[in-house]
């Protein structure tokens, strides 16, 4: 069976003189390199694809595969991680990860929390600005916490992305508007404990890998795990296992929203707890980062005993159930 492999290389957009901000959603050498490899052991002929454009390229040309590992982020609007999906749609090619619908909707992190609170899934109160005129439409008391609606990786995240005033929140989103020209994310602050959830499967199988606890340390920047937090982690944060009652929590609460989003293969959900302590989702990455020893997904694997190559299989475990015809091991 022979797979392809998309992807968006950050070397490629930082040799374009992209910024580490504006690249950071995209993946290093050696993730892809590390993911071509473990589905070599499954058995795949492998064939490394590339970004968008090269796959039209290539289904233009007439090449085909069997299945896809889609791991593109894209680069432009707010749907640019359902572009992937919706041509191998198009072209009736079964991919790893979820569909186009579940990857547009769960970008835009607004959208994404009315379906999940319809749902009955606990979401902090919020707001969208779309223009300043809307800041003196925000109903929601203070202390705030603000980011652009459609951005991933701690993009936009800093030291002001908390407000506790008019003012606050008038600088804050006027910088955002200006920066990422979208739409802007208005959330009551939540002051808990901070958990990612990794999560496999699809529907009604699916089923929590683990959790991990964000837990911040002196060089800690501002009041969100943002881009700063992320990308320099070692000495602002520590990523540890968790499994007490809040964890499992934590755990309930990201496992009804992938089911809610109807999410598919493998992800990660972020959930704090507000002042009460009660679990409120925060957003859903069903494309989440599988860089070797460096991505939360990948910590969340070795915490429960799985290596990398337990990850990928059981991802694509997922995947081959729902389309067991494509078994390269028969």
């Amino acid at each position: 069976m022979r797979i392809g492999v998309t992807y968006d290389l950050k070397s490629d957009y930082l040799a374009r003189g992209f910024s580490a901000e504006d690249a950071a959603e995209f993946d290093c050498e050696d993730t892809i390199a590390a993911i071509c490899a473990a589905l070599a052991v499954q058995g795949w002929e492998v064939v490394r694809i590339g970004n968008v454009h090269r796959l039209i390229e290539q289904l233009g040309a007439g090449v085909r595969y069997d299945a896809v590992f889609n791991f593109c982020e894209g680069m432009n609007g707010v749907a640019r991680e359902a572009q992937v999906p919706a041509i191998l749609d198009a072209y009736a090619i079964p991919f790893v990860f979820s569909d186009a619908l579940t990857m547009a909707l769960s970008l835009d992190k607004a959208l994404a929390k009315r379906v999940v609170r319809d749902c009955g899934v606990p979401t902090a109160d919020f707001a969208v600005i779309e223009t300043l005129d809307d800041v003196g439409k925000v109903c929601l008391s203070f202390p705030l916490f603000l980011k652009p609606v459609a951005e991933g990786s701690g993009k936009g995240i800093n030291a002001r992305s908390r407000v506790d005033d008019v003012a606050g929140l008038h600088a804050t989103a006027s910088a955002l508007l200006a920066q990422f020209r979208q739409p802007v994310l208005v959330e009551r602050f939540l002051p808990g404990r901070e958990f990612t959830v990794g999560l496999i499967g699809t529907g009604e199988t699916a089923r929590v890998l683990g959790v991990s606890e964000i837990v911040q340390k002196g060089n800690y920047v501002g009041h969100g795990y943002g881009f700063e937090n992320k990308h320099a982690w070692e000495d602002k944060v520590d990523i540890l296992p968790a499994t007490d009652d809040a964890a499992r929590d934590a755990g309930r609460v990201a496992l009804a929203a992938w089911r809610a989003l109807r999410c598919r293969d493998g992800g990660r959900i972020d959930v704090r707890e507000d002042g009460e302590g009660r679990a409120q989702f925060i957003e859903v990455n069903p494309l989440a980062g599988l860089r070797p020893d460096y991505s939360d997904l990948c910590f969340i694997a070795k915490f429960n005993g799985l290596s990398y190559q337990d990850l990928i299989d059981a991802i694509m475990q997922a995947f081959l159930q729902r389309h067991p015809q494509l078994d390269p091991r028969g």
